[in-house]
């Protein structure tokens, strides 16, 4: 059988298991109960192997290395999308606006990459990954991609002498690369169970310091009681036709169609919940994280519109299923925050 073929059978019959798998786990990691107090024995064993990584770098005993240029990373405490590529690009945009020329560093998660790689608004997803081709799609901003940050940070200023400081999309605990400022991003979900892997959700505790951290959460519900924390709001834009990109409408004009909301991202809730805020009432089909559309999981549906993410929208560039149209989302920072990271980069001394 052909590779081509074997993979598309391999995401029809995966996809619905890896799905349920993942709400799965989700939901046991935002309570504890019986399976996590199970778990709890390997979450000790977790955090003591991560406390022992973090205090090599702490102490001197492994290498952090310094760019020449600031760097700002955008990552998570907890397993999952949480809203960190939209901070990514909003954060390159008010970086702009305070005067700083920003370039992004990501891993590029599903691409095969030995080395460093740019990316641009026409690299392909499989390449580059399907975050860091919308980065650069969105911002224009050169993109580089590997999953040695410090190897793609290297690589990205020795090739824009322009760029004054990076912005790393995910990578805290990336600890070789020495780092400015450091934002951290929850969504609803916020710590879960609080418990760290496998019990819970989370990488590092809950403890752990950082600069400022944003809670993404499209229920509005009041912010953590938790240090210098801001609440990141993601607003819809209209709706473009994903075979004619021209072509706009305001999401208040698909009420009353048959629409099917579909997401592969870390929190599709995320997304059906934005488009019910919007007053829409789609169903709903949540595909694993970083879906990679080898096989058209639309093929059998009745929607009259089938509605997605520009992260879902960078994969299916040669589809033309006249039903989708994709969502974009803005993120807005506070102003506090970009005060906030823009004092800490000026505040350093560029090597």
């Amino acid at each position: 059988m052909p590779i081509g073929v074997t993979n598309r059978f391999a995401d029809r019959c995966t996809a619905p298991i890896k799905a349920r798998l993942e709400a799965l786990i989700t939901r046991e990691w935002q309570r504890r109960a019986a399976l996590a107090f199970a778990l709890l024995p390997l979450s000790w064993i977790f955090g003591a192997l991560a406390a022992a990584r973090r205090a090599s770098f702490a102490l001197g005993w492994r290498e952090r290395v310094h760019l020449g240029v600031p760097v700002i990373i955008v990552g998570n405490l907890t397993v999952g999308g949480t809203g960190k590529t939209p901070t990514v690009i909003a954060l390159v945009d008010a970086l702009r606006a305070a005067g700083f020329t920003p370039g992004v560093v990501s891993r590029g998660y599903g691409a095969r990459l030995a080395t460093p790689r740019a990316v641009t608004a026409v690299s392909h997803p499989e390449e580059a990954g399907d975050e860091p081709v919308l980065i650069a799609r969105r911002t224009g901003a050169p993109v580089w991609v590997c999953p040695d940050r410090v190897a793609a940070g290297k690589a990205l200023v020795a090739a824009h002498h322009d760029v004054d400081v990076v912005v790393s999309d995910d990578g805290l605990q990336h600890y070789g690369l020495a780092r400015d400022v450091e934002l951290v991003v929850f969504d609803q979900r916020l710590a879960g169970n609080g418990f760290l892997l496998p019990a819970g959700p989370l990488r590092e505790p809950l403890s752990r310091a950082r600069d400022a951290t944003l809670v993404n959460d499209p229920f509005n519900r009041a912010l953590p009681p938790w240090p210098d924390t801001f609440a990141l709001t993601l607003t819809p834009g209209d709706a473009w036709h994903l075979a004619d990109p021209t072509l706009r409408r305001p999401l208040a004009q698909f009420a009353g169609e048959r629409l099917l909301a579909a997401a592969g991202i870390g929190s599709p809730e995320r997304f059906f919940a934005t488009l019910r805020a919007a007053g829409l009432a789609p169903e709903t089909r949540a595909l694993p994280d970083h879906y990679a559309f080898r096989d058209d999981p639309f093929a059998q549906t009745q929607a009259d519109v089938i509605l997605i993410t520009e992260k879902d929208a960078v994969k299916l560039r040669d589809w033309r299923d006249a039903r989708i149209w994709v969502v974009p989302v803005e993120a807005a920072l506070p102003g506090h925050l970009i005060a906030l990271v823009v004092e800490k980069l000026r505040g350093r001394t560029p090597a």
